[in-house]
Formats: structure tokens, C-alpha cells, sequence
């Protein structure tokens, strides 16, 4: 999110000023194309892709032979940053949304939701977030959580992901995002920011380190900022989480996640596969054997 002051037109940061998001000259007409949400799929299991798959055998078929890679430099002359980010929420996908609470200084509440985010440990819970912008030009949400050094992160599922993705507007500053999305703030028990009701699963955090990017072809411009967060506090629905408090069920979570542009994606399917263990039955199979022995 970006804010200013209220009595201006809401400004966008140098990057959401080049991305161009939405491909469409016309949304409305394209989603009117489509076919409607298919809301009788359910969470279920398939069969891995290749459940016959030998060690050593490598790619499932041989496709991705027919093609070669293509080298490109992120910080070539003729390359703008815009380039990277627009193929990197491409490629790094599907990506984890932080819809993150706030409040500023002040007491303002800020709701906006982040797709450069996700966990990097368990004991303590860490949590990152990315900011587009640096210390200087921040967003309202990094702003807040720089200032006062407690946020709230919620999953998204899909029965509110369009009032999370309204509160992504560019509104002016002192614009409530909870009032505009109409989602059902709740007290937390640790950090001021409250968490959102409809979430299935949210995370009271503390920060614990930021750090600010600089561009490779101007460092004297910040462009991001890295919040690394705490998890103090963990709050899951009754019915979505298992007795033991441990896991959660995907086919009640309905998780959403975001692709390149500005495209979600839904969670409906998954496959299992054990992690292979090196005990001594799989050193002696005769292609294991063959490959060690090579």
C-alpha cells in the first residue's frame, strides 16, 4: 500500500508506477469471458506423477529437452528493475500472501496484503516480509511496523480474498483498509495490531531486524525493505486445525497464494511422497549402488 497526505491524489512509488499489473484494456470484459468459480472443487490427493520413478532416471519425460535456456544479466545496461520483478513474481510462484495488520505511531490502522513474505524457522517462528520502497519512502504498513515494532500476519483463504485484495488500493493516508474491505478486526493478546476474524490461521508478531536494499545502478536509492518478524503468538479456527494444535486441513483452509501479475491461485490438489531415508536397504538397491559405485 502507499498513502499521502489526504487532500492530495494517492501517489505510487517508482516501481508501481512502471509494472503496469493488469494486462487487460479491459477487465470486466475479460472476466466476463470466463467461466464461473468452480466452487464444488475440494481439497483431495492424486497420485504422484510418476509413481514408478527410479533413482537416477532424472526428469519425468523429456520435454524440457526439446528447448534451451536463455542467459539473462538482472543488472544488464539495457535491463530495467521493473523487468526483474515483473519475471521473478512469474517464476518464484506460487508465493505465500501476508495480509498484515498494523498501526502507526499515531494509532492508524493500516490492513494490506504482501506477497513478498514467508516463514524461514521454526523455533523461534520467523517470518519475513519484503516492502517495496526503502526507510525513507516507506509504506504505510512497513512504516507502522518500523515505528512500533508489532504487526499482525493472516492467511488468506478464498471465501475473503476480494476484500483482501481491495485493501492493496493506493487510498490516501488515514484511509481505514479494515473499513473499506468490511473484514471483522480482532484484539490480540501480545501486539497491538489486530488480527482478522475471517482468517483461518494468524500470526501475532514482534520485529526483531530490518534491513534496507539499494539499487545496483544507483546505491544512493533505497528500493526495499526487509522486516524480519517474530511470531509471538499463533491463532487458528477450531474446526480448520487438528486436535493436537499441529496441522492444519488444506481442504478447510483453502488457501490462496499469488502468481506473476495479477493472478491468484486457488490450493486443490495435492500428492505425497516420503522423504527418501539412506539407510542401508536403499544404498543396496542396484541402481543406488550403480550411481554411488560410478
Amino acid at each position: 500500500m502507499t498513502h499521502n497526505s489526504s487532500n492530495e491524489e494517492p501517489k505510487r512509488f517508482g516501481l508501481e508506477n512502471q509494472v503496469k499489473r493488469n494486462p487487460h484494456k479491459d477487465f470486466g470484459k475479460v472476466e466476463a469471458s470466463r467461466e464461473p468459480f468452480e466452487t464444488d472443487v475440494v481439497w483431495h490427493y492424486t497420485k504422484i506423477p510418476k509413481t514408478d520413478w527410479v533413482p537416477g532416471t532424472g526428469a519425468n519425460d523429456n520435454e524440457w529437452s526439446k528447448y534451451e535456456k536463455i542467459s539473462i544479466d538482472p543488472f544488464g545496461e539495457d535491463r530495467n528493475p521493473v523487468d526483474n520483478y515483473k519475471l521473478l513474481i512469474s517464476a518464484v510462484v506460487p508465493r505465500p500472501i501476508g495480509f498484515a495488520s498494523s498501526v502507526s505511531a499515531k494509532g492508524e490502522r493500516n490492513l494490506a496484503p504482501f506477497s513478498y513474505f514467508t516463514m524461514v524457522n521454526h523455533d523461534p517462528p520467523i517470518f519475513v516480509i519484503g516492502f517495496s520502497g526503502g526507510r525513507g519512502n516507506p509504506k504505510d504498513t512497513c512504516k507502522n511496523v518500523l515505528e512500533t515494532g508489532e504487526v499482525t500476519i493472516n492467511i488468506i483463504s478464498e471465501w475473503f480474498v476480494e476484500a483482501a485484495n481491495f485493501c492493496s488500493t493506493n487510498s490516501p493516508h488515514g484511509v481505514d483498509e479494515w473499513k473499506l474491505s468490511g473484514l471483522t478486526p480482532v484484539k490480540s493478546n501480545v501486539v497491538k495490531p489486530e488480527h482478522v476474524k475471517e482468517s483461518a490461521f494468524s500470526i501475532e508478531g514482534k520485529l526483531i531486524h530490518s534491513h534496507e536494499w539499494k539499487s545496483k545502478k544507483d546505491p544512493s536509492r533505497a528500493t526495499g525493505t526487509l522486516c524480519i518478524i517474530e511470531g509471538v503468538q499463533f491463532h487458528a479456527r477450531e474446526d480448520v486445525i487438528n486436535d493436537d494444535l499441529n496441522i492444519l486441513d488444506m481442504a478447510k483452509l483453502k488457501p490462496v497464494s499469488r502468481l506473476g501479475g495479477i493472478t491468484y491461485a486457488r490450493t486443490t490438489q495435492g500428492f505425497e511422497k516420503p522423504r527418501p531415508d539412506y539407510t542401508k536397504d536403499v544404498q543396496e538397491k542396484p541402481e543406488v549402488k550403480k550411481l554411488i559405485e560410478e
